[in-house]
């Protein structure tokens, strides 16, 4: 059991029997009573997001999720499927899970997936990722005061504002937290 203080973006827990993460937390102390503690919560399993509160000094069963570097093998139309690196295993991953940041799933990249009790509860992108510049619209730079930027596509579909100078058949380094170019590799 945790208290409800120790929550912060990114914990998982377990109240009434569903298991949660914290996407945002904020802490509430009027002028007089108790403080509140208003998280908004992402249901593990459904997918579903809730506001919780609850009063300062309330528990709740503190869960660990064990983390397991695994790689991105394919789209099979209904699960992304991976291989645990140590035991050669392929855990299955729905198309729910993953929903937006399926963008940078890449073939042999590796990440982790957190399990809780044999069962794939999240996962933890790597920070950066390297794609390949598919399409990029030619562009000279002209008189500008600042940096200039251009949109280009990547391999995975994704678009970047990338510097001018980034060409076709380049490798770009991609924030996956922000979708920001980094650098060219």
């Amino acid at each position: 059991m945790i208290d409800v203080n120790q929550l912060r973006r990114g914990t998982s827990f377990m109240h009434d029997g569903e298991i949660y993460k914290v996407t945002e937390y904020s802490h509430h102390k009027p002028g007089r009573g108790k403080a509140t503690i208003r998280v908004s919560v992402r249901n593990v399993r459904t997918g579903a997001n809730l506001q919780l509160t609850f009063n300062s000094g309330d528990r709740v069963e503190d869960i660990r999720l064990d983390k397991r570097t695994v790689q991105y093998l394919y789209d099979d139309g209904q699960f992304y499927v991976f291989m645990d690196m140590a035991t050669y295993e392929q855990p299955h991953v729905s198309h729910i899970m993953i929903a937006d940041d399926a963008q940078w799933l890449k073939e042999n990249m590796e990440m982790e997936l957190l399990f809780f009790e044999g069962e794939v509860l999240d996962y933890n992108l790597p920070l950066n990722v390297d794609l390949e510049v598919t399409e990029a619209e030619h562009a000279v730079a002209g008189d500008t005061a600042t940096g200039a930027t251009k949109e280009v596509t990547t391999e995975t579909g994704v678009t970047v504002r990338t510097p001018l100078f980034v060409k076709v058949g380049d490798i770009i380094r991609v924030d996956t937290r922000t979708g920001e170019y980094v650098t060219r590799v």
